[in-house]
């Protein structure tokens, strides 16, 4: 049985005045631009946090459902839906346990959450099976390094303070190997450090692509 949700005030509250600024100033406007790139339909987005995704919606979207299981964030992302023209409807759900029909949407995204869902090979095959036939995946997801000595930081981190001060958060994940795991096929995939910075950092390591619904799942 999947365990319910720990919300994480404080850390909804420095990601949404700190952290999240922060990532505004470092350049991420523009990977969120290429993330969205090109969607049209109905979309779902799980991990929506404080709406920062929502300004970079093509108008081609006819509805948006955003999933947001942390309260203080989901209120700051329905606000900032309110001064868009986006369809947006905010979702108070799990993205393990996806309260949506089979075939419900024409693409998916998720953008820097799998790091911190609790299950991520549950949540995407969620979104496997609530994605119509030859549905798109979109991510943009930090990730395991490149090199075995930060990988192995890696895993002291993940296995030690991290996830605890920073709202459930993974270092580490070998989140593209999850991706095809839950049966997607990767389309494009883009690797590429940000921030860049002259000292490497744990969460450092960002991919950015595409996948599409197979015809299979993957296994639970």
């Amino acid at each position: 049985m999947t365990q319910p949700i720990k919300p994480h005030p404080l850390f909804a509250r420095f990601y949404a005045r700190l952290a999240g600024p922060a990532l505004e100033k470092a350049g991420v406007a523009e990977h969120r631009r290429r993330l969205l790139a090109g969607l049209t339909g109905e979309v779902i987005e799980i991990g929506a946090g404080n709406g920062l995704n929502f300004p970079h919606y093509p108008p081609e979207v006819t509805r948006l459902i955003a999933v947001e299981p942390e309260p203080n964030l989901r209120a700051l992302a329905q606000n900032r839906a309110a001064d868009t023209s986006l369809p947006v409807e905010m979702r108070d759900a799990r993205a393990e346990r996806l309260p949506f029909p089979d075939a419900s949407f024409d693409a998916a995204v998720v953008c820097l959450t799998l790091c911190s869902i609790a299950d991520p090979h549950a949540a995407l095959s969620e979104l496997h099976r609530a994605l119509r036939p030859g549905g798109q995946l979109r991510f943009f997801e930090h990730v395991q390094a490149d090199t075995p000595a930060m990988r192995r930081v890696q895993r002291a981190l993940d296995a030690t303070v991290w996830p605890r001060l920073m709202g459930g958060c993974h270092t580490g994940r070998d989140t593209q190997t999850t991706i095809t795991g839950a049966g997607f096929t990767l389309t494009t995939v883009g690797r590429f450090d940000f921030p860049e910075t002259r000292i490497p950092t744990p969460a450092g390591t960002h991919i950015l692509g595409t996948a599409v619904r197979s015809d299979h799942g993957g296994k639970r």
